[in-house]
């Protein structure tokens, strides 16, 4: 039996700044509270791993190849604040898109769970002691159907103007990745920080 615990992190709006169809590793950047975030959660034995949707690709805006550019970046700025990213899982896919060999429905794009559910089986994390962390109402959808606990960071409370319910009803709501890393840590037999 999987025995692992992780944290799934959606990647734009929860970790960086959310520069849309954005492959340039130099327009990468932490946003605040991040590091301090994963580094309390990685002290508790999390492991990490970003799960996204990169409909770029499909929409012809940015090659598949650039996406290793970009998670050798964030990979270099979570290493150097002294954080460890487990694995990086995208979905290239979306139905809409321009390019032919990526357009189609499929299992990975969140809000589906296919991203949480293949570095579940390929790591051996146990997906019902595990969180998903993003910040639009797909992503707690995906975490919810994969059987994680889920927080929404919603700073602005644009999501929740959408309505909660069924499967993009977060466990928790938080306004910073801080917040976020809090919660977990209350919500997971931890107590106070």
């Amino acid at each position: 039996m999987p025995n692992k615990r992780a944290i799934f992190l959606d990647k734009d709006g929860t970790l960086i700044r959310d520069v849309p169809y954005n492959a340039d590793p130099g327009k990468i950047e932490l946003l605040a509270g991040v590091a301090d975030g994963l580094r309390k959660l990685g002290s508790l034995g999390y492991s990490f791993f970003v799960v996204t949707n990169q409909a770029g690709v499909a929409k012809g805006y940015f090659k598949e190849e650039a996406l290793a550019g970009v998670e050798n970046r964030l990979q270099q700025l979570l290493h150097d604040s002294g954080v460890t990213l487990s694995g990086f899982y995208y979905c290239p896919h979306h139905p809409e898109g321009t390019v032919q060999a990526y357009i189609r429905p499929c299992h990975c794009r969140k809000p589906q769970p296919g991203l949480l559910v293949e570095a579940a089986e390929a790591c051996g994390i146990n997906l019902g002691d595990s969180w998903m962390v993003g910040d639009i109402l797909d992503d707690v959808e995906a975490g919810n159907r994969a059987g994680c606990k889920t927080v929404l960071i919603d700073g602005l409370g644009h999501e929740r103007r959408k309505g909660l319910s069924g499967y993009r009803s977060p466990s928790y709501i938080a306004d910073s990745f801080s917040e976020a890393a809090d919660l977990i840590i209350k919500n997971t037999g931890y107590g106070k920080i």
